[in-house]
């Protein structure tokens, strides 16, 4: 099924290769209904206008609740379509893992699936599918979200369906095993058997040494087959409880009358008889530069460097500014990095960075596939010297105009349906901590200046909190490479 939300404002796209999004594996559903283009005049609007009259998207209308067990409620009209989405949120993904246990949280959304006292195994998804409608699961390092869409008559249904899945969900040795070999396979071709598939797991294996951002949300293949009936019953209930949850609903529907009929189904859930754990280790911060060169021996075809930095984590002031200089080194092949190091200086095959801003602090990183014939030591250089250049000098007014055009269609985009807004009032409310933020960002984003991309710049891209690492193929009979601490 599948792993993150990620950002309200989205990640970067890497074409060339296909590395595998860290934050977000699933089983994805057919969607019936596509996005369609509610906002094209805006959008064309907002591409052609400067920053400073960019059309603004309508404020997201909700009301907020809190039931007597603890559920958090989020409903949002929305007249549209006749059509009513949901999300229900679980504050639990692969960091509320222990050592020697990950994979759980995305093993445990696949059991989700797979019956309860009332639903035979398999048939929530083909209920849905009996009424028009469509769902889908996905894991993050910080969330298990459940999604459903269906006609809005039928939001009965679903309300029933989730409720009765938190409350009474069936876990048998059967199921899991079965659950258990096809996650094994899922992690088989998306990560081990796709070139480059283990790069961001390496990276964030290196990157971290206590924090549990340090592994996949898919977990390792040991701990995967290490899991037991009893472990996963202990995870459904610490976590799958109304007081870790939010449950929203955008579409067409009255307020008064969602609200008692999620009242109806949802307050029959008991309370948790425990808190929920919150005891995350928090990562040291890094003092001195890390330099470690690895050789990978499965699907590694070219070497690869990394220059990764600790940042901080999504909502903090500085996050801002980071998709900014995000934008601006690698959004795209006209960006900096591309054009340097695969165009200009013919380093790279392909190159590019990103910023991972989720609930804590997390990385920003640029990484170079090595052109044939050319070191992995000159593309770190031309990395390292892109970002110098953030610190050294401010950007243009056209770099800084055109990231806040983009962030600005895609939030206008963004809003096109109820699925979308349902995740940005889920993202606000869960990692945020604060609904108002769904709206509030977007004027925070646009106020960012030059000079704050360069502060942020100078405060993270540092020598001292510098990862640079350095990943080879196999080495050719009669050769070997450096380990660890080494270089080519």
């Amino acid at each position: 099924m599948a792993a993150s939300v990620g950002c309200v404002l989205g990640s970067l796209c890497h074409n060339l290769f296909m590395f595998p999004l860290r934050s977000q594996i699933g089983l994805n559903w057919s969607r019936r209904w596509s996005l369609i283009a509610v906002f094209i005049g805006a959008v064309v609007v907002v591409m052609s206008t400067t920053v400073q009259t960019a059309v603004r998207p309508a404020k997201l209308d909700y009301q907020l609740y809190t039931l007597d067990n603890g559920l958090t409620v989020i409903l949002s009209e929305d007249h549209s379509t006749p059509i009513v989405h949901l999300q229900l949120v679980y504050h639990v993904g692969s960091k509320n893992e222990r050592p020697g246990r990950t994979g759980f949280a995305h093993l445990f959304e696949h059991m989700m699936f797979k019956g309860s006292q009332n639903v035979r195994s398999d048939s929530h998804l083909s209920l849905i599918s009996r009424v028009g409608g469509d769902g889908n699961g996905f894991t993050t390092e910080d969330t298990t979200t459940f999604l459903e869409t269906v006609p809005a008559q039928y939001l009965p249904l679903v309300l029933w369906l989730e409720a009765d899945r938190m409350a009474t969900l069936r876990i048998d040795a059967a199921t899991f095993e079965a659950e258990r070999q096809v996650v094994k396979e899922e992690r088989r071709w998306r990560y081990e058997d796709t070139p480059f598939g283990l790069l961001n797991e390496i990276m964030y294996d290196q990157a971290y040494s206590v924090h549990p951002y340090k592994h996949s949300a898919i977990g390792s293949m040991e701990d995967l087959e290490a899991a037991s009936v009893e472990d996963v019953q202990e995870f459904y209930d610490t976590y799958y409880v109304p007081e870790n949850a939010t449950l929203v609903l955008v579409g067409d529907f009255e307020t008064t009358r969602a609200l008692a009929l999620v009242k109806q189904y949802f307050d029959r859930v008991p309370k948790a008889m425990r808190p929920v754990p919150r005891d995350i280790p928090r990562e040291p911060i890094q003092t001195q530069e890390r330099r470690i060169t690895l050789t990978q021996s499965q699907n590694w075809p070219l070497p690869a460097v990394i220059v990764a930095h600790h940042i901080t984590y999504d909502g903090h002031p500085d996050a801002y500014p980071l998709h900014i200089a995000a934008k601006v080194l690698s959004d795209g092949q006209s960006s900096r990095i591309y054009r340097r190091l695969v165009y200009e200086d013919q380093l790279a095959v392909t190159a590019f960075g990103d910023r991972s801003l989720i609930e804590d602090p997390n990385l920003f990183y640029a990484v170079s596939v090595a052109q044939p014939g050319r070191t992995t030591a000159e593309s770190e250089a031309a990395l390292i010297g892109e970002l110098h250049r953030l610190k050294s000098e401010l950007i243009s007014d056209q770099e800084l105009q055109r990231a806040k055009n983009q962030f600005a269609r895609d939030y206008v985009f963004g809003r096109a349906t109820v699925e979308q807004k349902a995740a940005h009032l889920s993202h606000a409310a869960v990692i945020h901590d604060d609904v108002s933020t769904v709206d509030a960002e977007f004027d925070v984003f646009m106020n960012v200046t030059k000079q704050d991309v360069q502060r942020v710049a100078q405060t993270y891209f540092t020598q001292e909190n510098r990862l640079v690492l350095t990943i080879l193929p196999p080495a050719p009979a009669g050769r070997s490479f450096l380990r660890p601490g080494g270089g080519q």
